[in-house]
């Protein structure tokens, strides 16, 4: 009778040892999801803060007079080139931040388009067009990392606030990111104006 206690204790020391290598080691790859998935959201904008110089000099060409709104742009570029947010410190109010410095940048281009509605030359500018067709796909890059971001801190959270994971999680350091929130702003209809 001895022997079959052993081998109980055995077989739970053993799955209790792979739940804990198949536990920590999910939450290791989890994590780093969430790392991937934050490099491609910083990608984008990265490149959506690349053609805003390129976007800027076209239409200075064609509206001088428009300065306050070309500098406008420009200061929201640096200002989101100021803040920088690893992914190590994704906190609520690092992420506010940041998800406001980027809704600088966002206004500022609606307006410098709005701008270049007036010149109908620089319209049919070809550089000007091309420019604003690569931000326009920018933006949707934009969207579809930020989705991809809250898809893989969905999985990361849900599995780190799982019982008893839970306890493995909050032993190691494995605490719950925060996901890619849309700005308050965004909840207001535009306003179009004809």
């Amino acid at each position: 009778m001895k022997k079959w206690i052993w081998i109980a204790v055995a077989a739970v020391v053993v799955f209790g040892a792979f739940w804990l290598y198949r536990t920590y080691n999910g939450f290791v790859h989890m994590d780093e999801e969430v790392k991937t998935a934050w490099a491609q959201v910083e990608t984008q904008y990265q490149r959506r803060s690349d053609l805003i110089p390129n976007l800027v000099n076209t239409v200075k060409g064609y509206a001088a007079h428009e300065r306050e709104t070309l500098e406008g742009v420009v200061e929201a570029r640096a200002k989101v080139t100021s803040v920088n947010l690893s992914v190590d410190e994704l906190t609520p109010t690092a992420m506010a931040e940041f998800q406001q410095a980027q809704e600088g940048v966002r206004s500022a281009l609606g307006r410098l388009l709005v701008v270049a509605e007036r010149y109908p030359d620089l319209k049919a500018n070809q550089n000007f067009q091309e420019l604003q067709a690569q931000l326009e796909g920018t933006e949707n890059r934009i969207a579809v990392a930020r989705e991809r971001f809250n898809v893989a801190v969905r999985a990361y959270n849900v599995a780190v606030r799982r019982f008893p994971a839970v306890i493995l999680a909050a032993m190691f350091g494995f605490e719950q990111k925060p996901y890619f929130a849309a700005d308050a702003a965004a909840a207001q209809a535009p306003v179009v104006e004809f």
